[in-house]
């Protein structure tokens, strides 16, 4: 069985693209890892500069 690529409380850079907005990239932690949902895992993110939650696909994770 695939694991979730990344672990809770690491450092992701989020990459944004799709419905958000370029201002939304930048570095964030990993608060939850969530189910699969058919395109990937998902995660709860939380941004490391302005404190912004945000729930995202693990490709969209670097």
């Amino acid at each position: 069985m695939e694991k979730h690529k990344y672990e809770i409380g690491e450092t992701v850079e989020f990459t944004a693209g799709g419905s958000y907005p370029p201002a939304a990239r930048g570095h964030y932690t990993v608060l939850r890892q969530l189910p699969s949902e058919g395109a990937g895992y998902q995660y709860r993110i939380k941004s490391l500069s302005d404190g912004h939650e945000r729930m995202v696909h693990e490709g969209q994770l670097g």
